[in-house]
């Protein structure tokens, strides 16, 4: 890493040198309505064709010959800024862009086409939270996360779930970021809807390869959310209202264009609703009441001040929660007969028992332009994430004959939790428009507590309390890493990004340390087409103990120990792009990936077996691979727009200690993967948004046979399973052998808008699944009785949760 850094430093002067003659233009890149900084904004000289591109807060800086200079500024979706002038000194020029009338098509970059085209990046996808607007969803919830399941490389889980599988990974294998601050659970509504309120969202990059150096920590995919700034000019806000949660956004400026500010908040209401129905079914009971209610919540805020023209600084802050509860209020009466003589007691019960998960994060972070060539940026983050099962039972005997009341009161409760302290320096140096070099470190604290339960005991009231702690001990973690990289742009015909992640993890006195090496490249074939490869190694020093295919809340979180090591990856990439206009855009990617360092529960153990033992003693590691070809195809413009994706792929898994050490496929290799998307606008007053996914059926483990036995059957280590059920046996020959039936439906959204003098209102009605497909989200064995045979039999049957889902919202904007 050092001769890295020695390599960039030399480069810093021969390009001073090289350029001594030059000057340079450097500032900041926002749109004029909201203040809003612009990301990729592109920054172009026509007449020499050199340029750069504004990084994620909107900096640019771009060095030029002395003399006239024509400068371009463009935008998708904003009026382009030229202007020609004379270069004679360093010059700091802010740029403000008018944006065009609103884009109503779904665009699913937010990037050019010839601007992808000529990237070094591949693999990376751009989405625009209010394009994904327009993209028919489950409930009417409109949800990133479900959006980018519909490209290619990126699947989802069982039937509605918000969890996604890039390119054969696992859902811990995806770095998540909010804001630069890792989010360990994604998942509403028991994984039915994922944690990110797109109205509080600015925008979306997924990288599912090519990982540049500044990425580390995870195998398979970067997901990086940008919130938004707040507007600086004026006060907006939008809400909506839709059948299981309503949103309510507000931004302005503070002191305007220096302070603004922007808050955002998602609640359900199935818990209010269903409250006045079950107080009329108490009301029918003298002696009870019982309420069983669920909410999830969300609540975004970021406020930033700009000093001037250099320093800049920023507060967000993220806090979401899932809450399934019961609580239980009843009394009775009754003679107790242990003494000598009955004596009437009358009991006083309540009964609270709770399931909850949430996230949390926080980030401060401070801009600084420290010279028009270098943009420092500063970042303090703090990640929390907690799952708890509690129950809280308290009990009143009071005696009839004296009037004495006895208290008593049990609390139970288990929990796992991650918890992460962080600083970052990042940095974007300039020196030329021929290199944009970062370079930058960070140092993690971890506090992990995987799987602990609580017990508190004080029964008749008389003695002092018991309290119990058990379970796996917590562990405490140091992770640091250094990065540098390079996006060079040698000549018009090759652009390459190179780089090195370095990364150093420490725990229970034991360090693991991973030096990553990062390379993608890009070769125009014409003006209009271009081939790009990529290598990179990544290493993951955090596991993710799945229970279920649900992406429930039990899943935990685990670190690297002294037994178990960390995950590891390489992976690499070619694809070709081709824009034969700026309205339709084409790539093809193949890529091959080999995993090791995975862990699963061994054979036989599971969740509910944590408290037995260290969760440790309960996994086994192995190995995977993942391959495939991914197809795009896409329309940008126009009456209708969208796009079209299609992904043919493996993914497989191999374990020492499961089913004989055979290699299985993954429980979400897929082997054909196809959506289509898109918009159709009929006017400026109604639009309607259409989407159909067809995918292989997922690998299930069924049974190979059945046999009755006379003896008592024990699975001796590295067996192959085996259960004993009514003396038959049921032999399973190896995992992921059968499959389920295909997935495919329809979805179909229709929005209805109304322009009002200072408010905009949409209707939206949509269907999901609209064609009622009965797809699999579980296939279980059934034992019937078959009158014709005389015995019992073992059917197949399919449980199905969304036939065809109807949906309504209504939202405005001020």
């Amino acid at each position: 890493m050092r001769i890295v850094l020695l390599n960039l430093l030399f480069l810093t002067v021969l390009a001073t040198t090289a350029y001594g003659q030059q000057f340079t233009i450097s500032g900041t890149i926002t749109d004029a309505s909201t203040g809003e900084p612009l990301l990729s904004a592109n920054i172009y000289n026509p007449e020499t064709l050199t340029g750069t591109v504004s990084n994620v807060y909107g900096f640019y800086s771009f060095t030029q010959p002395k003399g006239t200079v024509p400068l371009t500024v463009s935008f998708t979706g904003y009026q382009a800024f030229q202007s020609t002038f004379n270069l004679s000194k360093d010059t700091i020029l802010n740029i403000a862009l008018k944006p065009v009338i609103e884009l109503s098509e779904v665009v699913v970059s937010a990037q050019s086409p010839m601007q992808n085209i000529k990237s070094s990046e591949m693999s990376t996808i751009h989405l625009s939270p209010s394009k994904a607007e327009l993209v028919p969803s489950l409930l009417g919830e409109t949800d990133i996360i479900k959006t980018l399941q519909l490209m290619p490389g990126t699947q989802g889980g069982t039937e509605g779930t918000s969890g996604f599988y890039v390119r054969g990974g696992s859902p811990d294998q995806n770095l998540i970021l909010l804001d630069g601050v890792p989010v360990y659970n994604v998942n509403h509504l028991f994984g039915f809807m994922s944690v990110f309120n797109s109205d509080a969202i600015r925008n979306v990059t997924l990288t599912k390869g090519g990982f540049p150096a500044r990425y580390g920590g995870r195998l398979s995919s970067v997901l990086d959310i940008r919130m938004k700034e707040g507007n600086n000019k004026e006060f907006k806000g939008n809400a909506s209202i839709g059948l299981i949660s309503s949103k309510l956004t507000l931004e302005g400026p503070i002191k305007k264009d220096q302070t603004s500010f922007m808050v955002s908040g998602r609640r359900s209401y199935i818990d209010v609703l269903s409250y006045p129905i079950q107080i009329m079914a108490n009301n029918e009971s003298d002696d009870e009441n019982l309420w069983i209610g669920y909410f999830l919540q969300d609540f975004n805020a970021k406020v930033n001040h700009i000093f001037n023209d250099k320093h800049r600084l920023y507060l967000s802050i993220y806090t979401g929660k899932d809450k399934f509860f019961v609580n239980d209020k009843y009394e009775f009466s009754t003679n107790d007969g242990w003494s000598d003589e009955y004596e009437t007691f009358t009991y006083k019960n309540k009964d609270k028992a709770n399931l909850q998960w949430g996230n949390t994060t926080g980030a401060l972070r401070w801009n600084y332009i420290i010279n028009n060539q270098l943009f420092a940026n500063m970042t303090a983050t703090v990640s929390n994430y907690k799952f708890s099962i509690s129950e809280n039972y308290q009990e009143e005997k009071i005696s009839h004959s004296n009037n004495e009341i006895e208290k008593s009161e049990y609390f139970y409760e288990y929990y796992s939790q991650i918890k992460d302290f962080a600083v970052k320096a990042d940095f974007d140096f300039f020196p030329s428009p021929a290199h944009h070099i970062r370079f930058g470190a960070q140092n993690t604290l971890h506090y992990f507590s995987p799987g602990v339960t609580v017990n508190r005991d004080n029964y008749g009231g008389n003695e002092a309390a018991i309290d119990t702690t058990y379970g796996n001990k917590n562990l405490e973690a140091n992770e640091f890493l250094l990065y540098a990289e390079d996006d060079i742009t040698l000549n018009d015909f090759l652009k390459v990004n190179i780089g090195a992640h370095y990364s150093a993890f420490s725990i229970q006195g034991k360090t693991y340390q991973s030096l990553e090496p990062r390379i993608s490249a890009r070769v125009m074939l014409s003006n209009r087409m271009s081939l790009k490869a990529s290598y990179s190694r990544m290493q993951q020093y955090l596991h993710l103990l799945a229970n279920s295919s649900m992406g429930l809340p039990t899943d935990l979180w685990v670190p690297a120990t002294k037994k178990i090591k960390p995950q590891n990856a390489w992976q690499s990439a070619i694809g070709l792009s081709y824009s034969p206009n700026p309205n339709f855009e084409y790539s093809v990617e193949g890529y091959y990936k080999k995993m090791s360092g995975l862990i699963d529960y061994a054979e036989g153990a599971s969740f509910f077996e944590l408290n037995q033992g260290n969760w440790e003693d309960l996994v086994t590691s192995g190995e995977g691979e993942s391959y495939g070809v991914e197809l795009l195809a896409q329309k940008h413009d126009g009456i209708l727009s969208g796009w079209m994706g299609y992904t043919l792929s493996w993914a497989n898994r191999r374990f020492d200690n499961i089913s004989f050490g055979r290699t299985f496929p993954f429980k979400y290799d897929a082997r054909h993967d196809f959506s289509v998307v898109s918009t159709i606008k009929f006017s400026e007053k109604t639009d309607m948004g259409v989407t159909w996914v067809y995918r292989t059926g997922y690998p299930m483990t069924m049974e190979d046979e059945k046999y009755n036995s006379p003896f008592t059957f024990f699975r001796e280590p590295n067996s192959v399973e085996t259960f004993r059920s009514n003396d038959m046996i049921d032999h399973f020959d190896n995992r992921n052998n059968y499959r389920m039936p295909a997935y495919h439906r329809l979805d179909l959204g229709i929005n209805f808008h109304k322009k009002k003098k200072r408010v905009d209102r949409t209707w939206s009605f949509g269907v999901y699944n609209a064609y009622a497909r009965n797809n699999p989200f579980m296939i279980y064995k059934s034992n019937e009785w078959d009158e014709e045979k005389q015995q019992e039999v073992s059917r197949l049957k399919q449980l199905s949760i969304f036939n065809i889902i109807p949906y309504v919202r209504w939202s405005i904007k001020f």
